[in-house]
Protein backbone atom coordinates (compact mmCIF):
# COMPACT_ATOMS: atom_id res chain seq x y z
CA UNK A 1 0.00 0.00 0.00
CA UNK A 2 1.65 3.13 -0.96
CA UNK A 3 1.06 5.84 1.55
CA UNK A 4 2.68 8.71 0.15
CA UNK A 5 4.34 10.13 -3.34
CA UNK A 6 7.52 9.27 -4.10
CA UNK A 7 8.46 11.56 -6.94
CA UNK A 8 11.73 10.22 -7.19
CA UNK A 9 10.81 6.95 -8.10
CA UNK A 10 8.27 8.38 -10.77
CA UNK A 11 9.46 11.35 -12.18
CA UNK A 12 7.71 10.38 -15.84
CA UNK A 13 4.27 11.76 -16.16
CA UNK A 14 1.95 8.33 -15.95
CA UNK A 15 4.20 7.65 -13.14
CA UNK A 16 2.86 10.86 -11.21
CA UNK A 17 -0.13 10.30 -11.91
CA UNK A 18 -0.27 6.41 -10.49
CA UNK A 19 1.38 7.38 -7.59
CA UNK A 20 -0.86 10.35 -6.65
CA UNK A 21 -3.68 7.57 -7.26
CA UNK A 22 -1.90 5.16 -5.38
CA UNK A 23 -1.39 7.84 -2.54
CA UNK A 24 -5.17 8.27 -2.43
CA UNK A 25 -6.75 4.60 -2.29
CA UNK A 26 -3.95 4.41 0.57
CA UNK A 27 -6.01 7.17 2.35
CA UNK A 28 -9.49 5.18 1.44
CA UNK A 29 -7.53 1.76 3.05
CA UNK A 30 -6.27 3.26 5.69
CA UNK A 31 -9.65 4.38 6.98
CA UNK A 32 -10.43 0.06 7.95
CA UNK A 33 -7.38 -0.42 9.83
CA UNK A 34 -7.51 -2.34 12.19
CA UNK A 35 -11.84 -2.30 12.26
CA UNK A 36 -13.51 -5.56 12.43
CA UNK A 37 -16.35 -6.05 9.81
CA UNK A 38 -18.99 -5.04 11.79
CA UNK A 39 -17.17 -1.01 12.56
CA UNK A 40 -16.52 -1.20 9.25
CA UNK A 41 -20.36 -1.60 8.61
CA UNK A 42 -21.55 0.64 11.46
CA UNK A 43 -22.76 4.07 10.60
CA UNK A 44 -21.44 6.34 12.90
CA UNK A 45 -22.34 9.40 11.66
CA UNK A 46 -25.59 11.08 10.05
CA UNK A 47 -24.68 9.62 6.87
CA UNK A 48 -25.08 6.64 5.24
CA UNK A 49 -21.78 5.94 4.53
CA UNK A 50 -19.66 3.07 5.97
CA UNK A 51 -15.92 2.75 5.78
CA UNK A 52 -17.15 -0.97 4.13
CA UNK A 53 -19.58 0.95 1.59
CA UNK A 54 -16.83 3.52 0.41
CA UNK A 55 -14.02 0.67 -0.34
CA UNK A 56 -16.65 -1.22 -2.41
CA UNK A 57 -17.70 2.04 -4.35
CA UNK A 58 -13.85 3.04 -4.58
CA UNK A 59 -13.19 0.20 -6.47
CA UNK A 60 -16.55 -0.45 -8.32
CA UNK A 61 -15.95 3.18 -9.83
CA UNK A 62 -12.11 2.46 -11.01
CA UNK A 63 -12.98 -1.31 -12.41
CA UNK A 64 -15.48 0.36 -14.15
CA UNK A 65 -13.92 3.27 -15.78
CA UNK A 66 -10.95 1.10 -16.56
CA UNK A 67 -13.37 -1.13 -18.30
CA UNK A 68 -14.69 1.94 -20.38
CA UNK A 69 -11.40 2.77 -21.17
CA UNK A 70 -10.64 -0.59 -22.40
CA UNK A 71 -13.91 -0.01 -24.32
CA UNK A 72 -15.20 -3.36 -22.54
CA UNK A 73 -18.80 -3.23 -20.08
CA UNK A 74 -18.02 -2.71 -16.42
CA UNK A 75 -17.88 -5.83 -14.17
CA UNK A 76 -21.23 -4.57 -12.37
CA UNK A 77 -23.55 -2.41 -14.15
CA UNK A 78 -25.44 0.53 -11.80
CA UNK A 79 -28.71 1.99 -12.89
CA UNK A 80 -31.56 3.03 -10.62
CA UNK A 81 -32.69 -0.07 -9.79
CA UNK A 82 -29.06 -1.69 -8.00
CA UNK A 83 -27.67 2.15 -7.58
CA UNK A 84 -28.12 1.78 -3.63
CA UNK A 85 -26.29 -1.33 -3.79
CA UNK A 86 -22.93 0.92 -4.73
CA UNK A 87 -21.94 1.79 -1.29
CA UNK A 88 -22.96 -1.42 1.21
CA UNK A 89 -21.85 -4.53 0.93
CA UNK A 90 -24.56 -7.52 -0.22
CA UNK A 91 -24.54 -10.58 -0.12
CA UNK A 92 -21.24 -12.69 0.66
CA UNK A 93 -19.28 -9.54 0.37
CA UNK A 94 -16.84 -8.65 2.49
CA UNK A 95 -14.37 -5.95 3.22
CA UNK A 96 -11.68 -8.65 3.37
CA UNK A 97 -13.02 -9.34 -0.01
CA UNK A 98 -13.32 -5.77 -1.35
CA UNK A 99 -10.04 -4.97 -0.13
CA UNK A 100 -8.24 -7.94 -2.31
CA UNK A 101 -10.46 -7.33 -5.73
CA UNK A 102 -9.15 -3.59 -5.42
CA UNK A 103 -5.42 -4.63 -4.77
CA UNK A 104 -6.45 -6.53 -8.34
CA UNK A 105 -8.00 -3.63 -10.00
CA UNK A 106 -5.51 -1.44 -9.03
CA UNK A 107 -2.67 -3.54 -10.72
CA UNK A 108 -4.88 -3.68 -13.73
CA UNK A 109 -5.18 0.00 -13.78
CA UNK A 110 -1.46 0.35 -13.55
CA UNK A 111 -0.78 -1.94 -16.50
CA UNK A 112 -3.09 -1.04 -18.51
CA UNK A 113 -2.47 2.94 -17.79
CA UNK A 114 1.14 2.48 -18.72
CA UNK A 115 0.43 0.08 -21.41
CA UNK A 116 -1.48 2.59 -23.17
CA UNK A 117 0.66 4.24 -26.43
CA UNK A 118 -0.42 8.29 -24.90
CA UNK A 119 -1.76 9.76 -22.63
CA UNK A 120 -3.59 11.59 -24.96
CA UNK A 121 -4.99 8.62 -26.86
CA UNK A 122 -9.11 8.73 -25.81
CA UNK A 123 -12.06 6.63 -25.08
CA UNK A 124 -15.58 7.44 -25.97
CA UNK A 125 -17.94 8.80 -22.37
CA UNK A 126 -20.52 6.51 -21.66
CA UNK A 127 -24.00 7.61 -23.22
CA UNK A 128 -25.57 8.45 -19.76
CA UNK A 129 -27.21 11.94 -19.53
CA UNK A 130 -24.91 13.51 -17.10
CA UNK A 131 -21.81 13.12 -20.15
CA UNK A 132 -22.16 15.11 -23.67
CA UNK A 133 -23.42 13.11 -26.19
CA UNK A 134 -20.41 11.54 -28.82
CA UNK A 135 -17.67 13.28 -25.98
CA UNK A 136 -13.99 11.50 -26.08
CA UNK A 137 -11.77 11.74 -22.92
CA UNK A 138 -7.99 11.30 -22.54
CA UNK A 139 -6.24 8.39 -20.63
CA UNK A 140 -4.88 11.67 -18.54
CA UNK A 141 -8.74 12.91 -18.10
CA UNK A 142 -9.43 8.90 -16.98
CA UNK A 143 -6.11 9.24 -14.45
CA UNK A 144 -7.40 12.87 -12.92
CA UNK A 145 -10.94 11.79 -12.69
CA UNK A 146 -10.01 8.72 -10.35
CA UNK A 147 -7.81 10.84 -8.73
CA UNK A 148 -10.48 13.07 -7.50
CA UNK A 149 -13.25 10.48 -7.37
CA UNK A 150 -10.95 8.64 -4.65
CA UNK A 151 -9.66 11.22 -2.74
CA UNK A 152 -13.20 12.61 -2.22
CA UNK A 153 -13.41 9.33 -0.82
CA UNK A 154 -11.00 9.50 1.00
CA UNK A 155 -12.09 12.30 2.48
CA UNK A 156 -15.24 11.11 3.36
CA UNK A 157 -13.45 7.99 5.05
CA UNK A 158 -11.42 10.21 7.34
CA UNK A 159 -15.10 11.75 8.40
CA UNK A 160 -16.66 8.50 8.98
CA UNK A 161 -13.43 6.66 10.77
CA UNK A 162 -12.84 9.83 12.87
CA UNK A 163 -16.41 9.46 13.80
CA UNK A 164 -16.60 5.48 14.41
CA UNK A 165 -13.43 5.96 17.19
CA UNK A 166 -11.85 9.02 16.85
CA UNK A 167 -9.07 8.04 15.00
CA UNK A 168 -7.43 10.50 12.73
CA UNK A 169 -5.57 10.27 9.47
CA UNK A 170 -2.08 10.85 11.15
CA UNK A 171 -3.08 7.98 13.70
CA UNK A 172 -3.97 5.64 11.05
CA UNK A 173 -0.65 6.60 9.19
CA UNK A 174 1.73 5.97 12.55
CA UNK A 175 -0.81 2.65 13.15
CA UNK A 176 -0.05 1.73 9.50
CA UNK A 177 3.98 2.11 9.59
CA UNK A 178 3.57 0.37 13.10
CA UNK A 179 4.63 3.64 14.91
CA UNK A 180 2.60 6.14 17.45
CA UNK A 181 1.53 9.52 16.65
CA UNK A 182 2.21 11.22 20.18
Amino acid sequence: MVTHVRAEAHGDERGALLAFLAEQRGGVRRAVLGLTEEQARSRPSASELTLAGLVKHCVEVEQAWLARARQEPPAVERNQANWHECFRLVGDETLASQLAYWEKVAAETEAFIRSVPSLDDTFPLPDQPWFPPDERVSMRWLCLHLIRETARHAGHADIVRESLDGKTAFELVALERGTSWD
